[in-house]
């Protein structure tokens, strides 16, 4: 019985383990698209941006390949953030960038993991961001792309 019974259980196993890696190509492909869209409309724009470091893949939670920063925006856990991200290391609002004539600053809401640029770490006030400042909130690492096109 056990002999007919064995076959049977590999088989299924093994067409889950072809489902499951059917079902990770297409997610990498959609995600895939889904960053190439969000790309084209950061170039068309006039707005600096975080473009994310971290391979999306290898973490546990939703995260967005990029953020386009064309106003005052709050990240965090919480729903009252205007970007909600789960990653557990995260504080319901840990950070606030602010956009002020073409420059963004980071501010540091009193979260409990801190906020770091290019390894220091934000406190007390705002600190300004520059083209190319690498920003590290919960397990996330952003690179900060100032994409303000400068008058001639």
């Amino acid at each position: 019985m056990l002999e007919v019974m064995l076959p049977v259980v590999l088989k299924y196993i093994f067409i889950t383990v072809i489902y499951l890696f059917i079902f990770g190509i297409i997610r990498l492909i959609y995600l895939d698209i889904e960053s190439m869209h969000r790309i084209k409309s950061i170039k068309s724009g006039n707005f600096p941006y975080l473009k994310l470091i971290n391979q999306r893949d290898q973490l546990s939670f939703k995260v967005d390949e990029s953020y386009i920063l064309d106003k005052d925006l709050t990240f965090g856990r919480s729903r009252k953030s205007d970007i909600v991200i789960f990653d557990p290391f995260l504080s319901g609002r840990h950070v606030k960038i602010t956009l002020n004539n073409g420059k963004c600053a980071i501010e540091d809401l009193g979260s409990t993991n801190g906020s770091f640029v290019n390894g220091t770490q934000v406190v007390n006030v705002p600190r300004p961001l520059k083209d190319g400042d690498r920003i590290h909130i919960g397990q996330l690492d952003f690179l900060f792309v100032n994409n303000i096109k400068r008058g001639v």
